[in-house]
């Protein structure tokens, strides 16, 4: 097929073009009511985002980075500490650790999930380790309850990366609720997405909330009162409206998720790629459906030579990235997530993803040989 005939491998239009009317409306609201930072809109947003996930408080910030670093420095995290992470993950999951001072400690994940191992985890451990970081990756809750045993034992706070999870469960318990607090990413591709950079930081402890409202906004209790050192890391009330707006479609678009993600694993069953593995216990949201495959590369252009997009979350474990050489540390080279890097293949799976363009991936991954 030429390349004019490629399918995209998202789109975030056909999402506006189904709401635009309620979209157009809350962006209308705020821009007449004239109150655009930390006002109403995203008051109300933070009540209804910790009542869909299950959480008592949620504050609304910047990023999911931001929310990453937040809720470490409220944990007390900082120079001098490490902070066990996963060593497949979205590289600002490293950032934020890196940005409070704190020196990444990379932990191994399961092949068949590429979720964080707790066996490696609870290798990895030293005696400057002071939190974990659990990653929902792809929108699958990792072993909490492995995890939170191994960090109750040690001592570790555990501030779950919920970026890819919005929605997800792990035995009937959201995302987000099964450590001290959850790190959320509104980034557009994301399965509740802004228009642009936004987070969030749920938890049930009325304490840890008070603290990361301050430092979203310099430290400041009210008023002019600062009390301690903060950032500028506010989100704001343009997309608190459009994401008070998603929020309301989210399960939804989550089932249709999944619904594609059903279709896939019937077609591929016989192909050429492993289907991504589930775990009993959770309730998969599939922010992205991950096959892998030995020759991903081979797989990767002839899927392309017929027009059928496809990216790769992520290409490198985290010891292979330029910037964490010498950054972060671990007693055993992650090999698993090494390999895992090596085979994987993000497809489409987006909510709107039409019948026909879901019809075109699926013969062209069987074509594959």
């Amino acid at each position: 097929m030429s390349a004019a005939a490629a399918i995209p491998f998202h789109d975030l239009g056909a999402q506006y073009r189904a709401h635009r009317a309620e979209i157009d409306a809350a962006v209308a609201r705020v821009l007449a009511g004239g109150e655009y930072v930390l006002g109403a809109e995203g008051r109300a947003f933070e009540a209804e985002y910790a009542a869909h996930a299950g959480a008592r408080f949620a504050v609304g910030v910047a990023s999911g980075m931001a929310a990453l670093e937040l809720g470490l420095l409220a944990l007390g995290v900082g120079a001098g500490d490490e902070v066990a992470i996963p060593a497949l993950t979205a590289v600002p999951t490293a950032m934020a650790v890196l940005s409070v001072g704190a020196t990444p400690r990379l932990v191994d994940v399961a092949l068949e999930t590429c979720l964080m191992d707790p066996k490696a985890l609870e290798h990895e451990i030293g005696p400057r380790t002071r939190a974990v970081i659990p990653v929902h990756l792809y929108g699958q809750c990792a072993d909490m309850d492995a995890i939170g045993a191994i960090a109750a034992r040690h001592g570790l706070a555990v501030l779950e990366d919920c970026a890819q999870a919005h929605g997800a469960r792990d035995r009937d318990r959201p995302a987000g609720t099964l450590g001290a607090a959850g790190a959320v990413s509104f980034y557009p591709t994301k399965n509740l997405g802004a228009y642009g950079d936004a987070g969030a930081i749920v938890t049930d402890d009325a304490a840890l909330a008070e603290r990361c409202a301050r430092l979203r906004n310099y430290g400041n209790r009210g008023g002019f009162d600062f009390v301690e050192p903060g950032r500028n890391e506010r989100l704001d009330d343009l997309h608190a409206a459009v994401l008070r707006v998603k929020l309301r479609h989210l399960d939804a678009w989550n089932e249709r998720r999944r619904a594609n993600a059903a279709r896939y694993r019937e077609a591929l069953a016989a192909s050429a790629v492993a289907l991504p593995a589930l775990r009993a216990e959770a309730h998969h949201v599939y922010h992205q459906f991950v096959v892998r495959c030995e020759r991903r590369d081979a797989l990767r252009e002839h899927l392309a030579a017929a027009g059928v997009p496809s990216l790769v979350h992520y290409p490198l474990a985290l010891h292979d990235v330029e910037a964490l050489r010498g950054r972060a540390v671990f007693r055993e080279p992650p090999q698993r997530a090494a390999e895992a890097a090596r085979t994987i293949l993000s497809l489409p799976i987006y909510p709107e993803l039409p019948a026909d363009h879901q019809a075109r991936v699926v013969e062209a991954v069987r074509r594959f040989r």
